[in-house]
């Protein structure tokens, strides 16, 4: 086990002994200079969704950047009139694809995402999403759709365009893993723990059967009574990213034993139109200092939870194609976004579409029927001396868990 002290320092260069490997610590600010996974690193163009949260609260975990926008008709329009899909991204045909995702499935299962906030365009975006890739509609009026305030009301928060970036992406992947899924977007107050909290119970209790978490912040005492409050929800799937920095402290809500702890990959199309995976340089590992081991996990050098359990696609060349039109400016439109703010909400969408989501409701279903992963290999989010714990090795890793899924078998 990572000794506490060691665990929460976050100063450059502080190197400790794990079990007879040199480990390095990183920081927030090392992020950009981590171990390439094949990954093109961030560059200047790209935004930070949502900025640091005061102490109490949790951000999302994306970033995006503007992709070519096609022949979009008007980029600042909030209509949802036919739009171009964009030329650049992963689409919802890539993840098919590449996860081997049947075309159908998901009848009757609702997929919640809680995001803080309020993005007013999100549904007309979504519309014009699902009709550019030929989805079929999900709106309110048909009832695929549904908006709520984390009281289950329509008192909407206050609009963020950084949110709004994050539920974009959030609905618009859930789509494309599980076009047949009915969506549930839960808008909180705000970031603090307390009002997201009550926006997963308000999630669970209009239906969902799966609630999608795509926020972090570093692990603290007090989570384990938040977690029992909020996130213990025995017959549904509480799914949550891993984080966003690397190989660091364990990201909350991630790391509670409850929760479907989700690491990133960088998917990458191959010369024989095939797809291959690596650990993405970002994507967030870890030890916790607080949350005991789970039973099914046997990963030796920590004696604690361990961060991820299962991975998906966090980030490619272009990143995930979304289409968004609240508050960038110039920038409206199709954007590229990457984070493992995209892995959960796809991981949400696939655990819908298998159908199964009371029997796969705790993480440990996945270690159960680990022959439906992919064991992703190569790749690293730190500095580690080549160990499990941030590198993509053969069996268990941090940054990508068992590994990805091929079909449904796992979920």
């Amino acid at each position: 086990m990572l000794s506490r002290s060691l665990h929460r320092t976050r100063t450059a260069g502080l190197l400790f002994a794990l079990t007879g490997v040199i480990v390095a610590t990183t920081t927030v600010s090392q992020a950009a200079s981590l171990p390439s996974s094949g990954a093109s690193t961030r560059s200047p163009a790209q935004h930070v969704s949502c900025q640091t949260p005061a102490a109490g609260g949790v951000r999302c975990l994306s970033v995006w950047h503007r992709v070519n926008q096609g022949s979009l008709r008007n980029p600042n329009s909030v209509s949802a009139a036919a739009v171009a899909p964009p030329s650049q991204g992963l689409v919802p045909a890539d993840i098919r694809a590449a996860y081997k995702l049947p075309k159908t499935g998901g009848k009757g299962q609702t997929i919640a995402i809680v995001d803080a906030y309020d993005n007013p365009n999100v549904e007309s975006n979504l519309k014009s999403y699902r009709k550019a890739f030929k989805l079929s509609a999900c709106t309110t009026a048909n009832k695929c759709f549904r908006k709520v305030d984390q009281r289950g009301g329509k008192k909407y928060p206050e609009g963020d365009p950084g949110w709004g970036v994050e539920i974009s992406l959030d609905v618009q992947a859930v789509s494309a893993a599980c076009p047949g899924c009915k969506i549930l977007l839960v808008e909180a107050d705000d970031s603090s723990f307390e009002s997201i909290g009550a926006a997963v119970n308000t999630a669970v209790r209009l239906g969902a059967k799966v609630v999608s978490n795509s926020y972090g912040a570093d692990e603290f005492g007090g989570m384990i009574a938040i977690g029992k409050k909020y996130y213990t929800h025995p017959g549904v799937a509480i799914v949550a990213s891993s984080g966003d920095y690397g190989f660091t402290a364990a990201s909350f809500p991630a790391v509670l034993k409850t929760t479907w702890a989700i690491g990133g990959t960088f998917l990458k199309p191959t010369k024989k139109g095939g797809w291959t995976e690596d650990a993405w340089s970002y994507a967030g590992s870890g030890c916790s200092a607080y949350i005991t081991k789970p039973a099914v996990q046997k990963d030796t050098h920590c004696s604690m939870r361990t961060v991820a359990d299962v991975s998906a696609v966090a980030d490619s060349a272009e990143g995930y194609a979304v289409y968004d039109t609240y508050g960038l400016g110039p920038d409206n439109g199709w954007i590229g976004v990457s984070g493992t703010s995209l892995s959960a909400p796809l991981i949400s969408g696939m655990i819908g579409l298998a159908g199964n989501s009371v029997k796969a409701a705790q993480p440990s279903y996945a270690y159960a029927h680990r022959s439906g992963l992919l064991d992703v290999i190569g790749g690293s989010n730190g500095f580690c001396g080549g160990d499990y714990l941030c590198t993509g090795v053969k069996g268990y890793d941090g940054p990508t868990g068992l590994g990805s899924p091929r079909g449904l078998k796992a979920l």
